[in-house]
């Protein structure tokens, strides 16, 4: 099989058997791999209801496709699992160099089931695994059980492994990989810890079988041309991922003190620039990335002078920064790197402190919940000591490691008014109401509350490469907005194929779809392969995810927003006065999805033509 290495790896630590499968290939023709290929795993291994903190949740660690072929930015790996803190499909990803380190190994996936007795990890080499045990790495940090790892196994060993955030069941928890590169999102290092899983460590040296390898070199030449010439390239290359935070704030949808405004006063204080000359050390890079947006760190002044790290990101800014109205820089980097170390997401980290501040200001935390904490927006030496007490359970940290969800049903008193996520999942730093149609990306992502299942930004998603907006499209007057519903569309297909072949997204956002279907053609020999197939397992992916939750009790009033984006208008800059109006953006997209309306539901008719017909009848009686 080219591209895939053929095996998967299936481990349960119930009893410590570990067993390998055999790669069907009529599985990668129609889910690739990476996301895809997992999608299917979990939809056959978890039953409906299983708790996702059980043994019978799967955490299926799959790589994509071109996972460590000699392409740009191909070195992404996918974890998918039942999600404890939405309870529906979640899908995590990630980069660095650990996923090509498994795939290296002559393994493409890991799908962990069971429950330990007892403290263990796994040890993955060339065509071998075996099960060691981790008692003595069970409450150490991240930086602490890789280096002890290391110290035992070898310094090439490569490392995903949990702190104690996943080991306190923290649902918001991140899996950890080269230190400081986060699958992040959705809780899966809480379904990690919960299966007494501390580690994930792999080293192997079969290289990726290449269908073509001459025509897939000058495919992958062609690229990274192309590559080093395109503005975002550089951009990101310059400054990281926090450029955007400008480009967002301009337009008034910075989300500053829980989404109360757009506009963040002291932006220049935590911006690309502000990062650069406060904190930057050096760039870097993943597996074959020509981009390098990523950032080696250090503070150099205050209170945490000479804390090294990565980071942070512009999700991590956005969460710790404007959403908490905090513009110490220095502060916001020591928090990501807290957050690194315990094994704790950004995101839903910083938005549930924020979340957390306004039911402080508005009286309905007082200090006797907080044990005299002051939850004021704007304080950083509050905003680190609540990440330590959520990643410890302590105090007040008990609730805040449930998620904004969760702490608004046990507060009450109007909070789902300003709990600001979707099915569960705290929301990242752009304000839908300053682009409306990010609004219908987040209200329908799969896993909740996302921005990168439908990444559509301003006006420059019109321009997308791999993005062709057909004059021939669907014209229904009855439908407002039709050709851009399309795109996010489009957008959410293309995106997902990304996860699938484990390539960036960054890097496939400055390429077309016909140079994405020449790596897939000449690396897997697929030399009938189209535009059409290539969208075509994006959306059979996206749909299988769906019909997962719906098995699981989601239903189409849960694609909606949090209160304040739909009725409270922003009070200043640009988009003063907007909010959301999400419901005739909701009828396009069910009409180009083939999703019931009435439901949410994908009709038994869009599922015969993705070639899912088994799954029609646990969804439809």
């Amino acid at each position: 099989m080219f591209g895939c290495q053929g095996k998967v790896l299936r481990v349960n630590l119930s009893d410590g058997r570990i067993s390998e499968e055999e790669l069907s290939e009529i599985l990668v023709l129609k889910f690739l791999g990476g996301a895809g290929l997992a999608t299917k795993y979990l939809w056959d291994s978890v039953p409906r209801g299983a708790d996702p903190l059980g043994a019978e949740n799967a955490l299926i660690f799959m790589t994509g496709a071109l996972t460590g072929a000699a392409a740009p930015s191909t070195g992404r790996y996918s974890v998918v699992f039942k999600s404890p803190l939405t309870g529906i499909w979640a899908q995590a990803n990630s980069a660095g160099h650990w996923g090509v380190d498994l795939k290296r190994t002559g393994f493409d996936g890991v799908i962990i089931q069971g429950i330990s007795p007892k403290p263990v990890y796994l040890i993955v080499t060339d065509g071998k695994a075996e099960l060691r045990d981790a008692s003595h790495l069970w409450g150490k940090s991240v930086s602490e059980t890789t280096q002890t790892i290391k110290a035992e196994r070898g310094e090439k060993f490569n490392v995903a492994c949990i702190g104690i955030a996943g080991e306190n069941q923290v649902r918001y928890a991140s899996i950890m990989n080269d230190l400081h590169r986060a699958a992040g999102r959705c809780g899966g290092g809480t379904v990690m810890g919960s299966k007494r899983l501390k580690a994930i460590t792999v080293i192997g040296t079969k290289p990726v079988n290449i269908a073509n390898p001459s025509a897939f070199k000058e495919a992958a030449k062609r690229q990274f041309k192309h590559l080093n010439d395109h503005m975002l390239k550089i951009g990101l290359e310059a400054f990281g991922t926090n450029l955007v935070l400008d480009l967002v704030n301009v337009r008034g949808g910075f989300p500053t003190r829980n989404w109360q405004t757009g506009m963040f006063p002291e932006v220049d204080e935590i911006n690309a620039i502000a990062l650069r000359e406060k904190v930057l050390v050096d760039k870097k890079t993943c597996f074959s990335c020509p981009i390098r947006c990523g950032r080696a760190s250090e503070i150099r002044r205050g209170a945490y002078k000479g804390k090294r790290g990565e980071g942070p990101e512009f999700e991590t800014v956005g969460a710790f920064g404007g959403m908490c109205g905090i513009s110490d820089l220095e502060a916001i980097t020591m928090a990501n790197y807290l957050c690194n170390d315990y094994g704790l997401d950004t995101i839903s980290t910083g938005s549930t402190i924020a979340f957390a501040m306004e039911c402080y200001e508005k009286g309905i935390l007082a200090k006797s919940d907080t044990e005299g904490l002051e939850l004021k927006f704007g304080d950083p030496n509050i905003m680190i000591e609540l990440v330590h007490k959520i990643a410890k359970r302590e105090g007040i940290g008990d609730l805040l490691a449930e998620g904004v969800r969760r702490v608004s049903e046990k507060l009450g008193k109007g909070t789902d008014r300003f709990a600001m996520h979707v099915k569960g999942l705290e929301l990242p730093a752009y304000d839908s109401r300053a682009v409306k149609l990010t609004g219908l990306t987040f209200a329908t992502a799969n896993r909740g509350g996302d921005h990168i299942t439908g990444y559509v930004q301003g006006p420059t998603y019109l321009d997308v490469p791999f993005l062709v907006v057909e004059e021939s499209m669907i014209e229904d007057p009855l439908v407002e907005n039709v050709k851009e519903v399309k795109i996010a569309k489009d957008m959410e297909d293309a995106l997902t194929v990304f996860d699938c072949a484990g390539a960036c997204k960054f890097m496939g956002m400055c390429l077309a779809t016909e140079e994405w279907i020449d790596l897939i053609k000449f690396g897997l020999g697929w030399d009938d392969f189209s535009v059409t197939d290539f969208r075509t397992i994006g959306e059979r992916v996206i749909n299988l995810a769906r019909v997962f939750s719906v098995r699981e009790g989601l239903t189409g009033a849960d694609d909606t927003l949090p209160k304040r984006l739909l009725e409270e208008p922003l009070p200043e800059g640009p988009a003063k006065g907007h909010v959301n109006n999400l419901a005739p953006l909701l009828d396009a997209y069910y009409l180009l999805r083939g999703w019931d309306k009435k439901t949410g539901k994908p009709t038994r008719g869009k599922l015969r033509e993705l070639g899912l017909e088994e799954v029609i009848p646990l969804i439809w009686d």
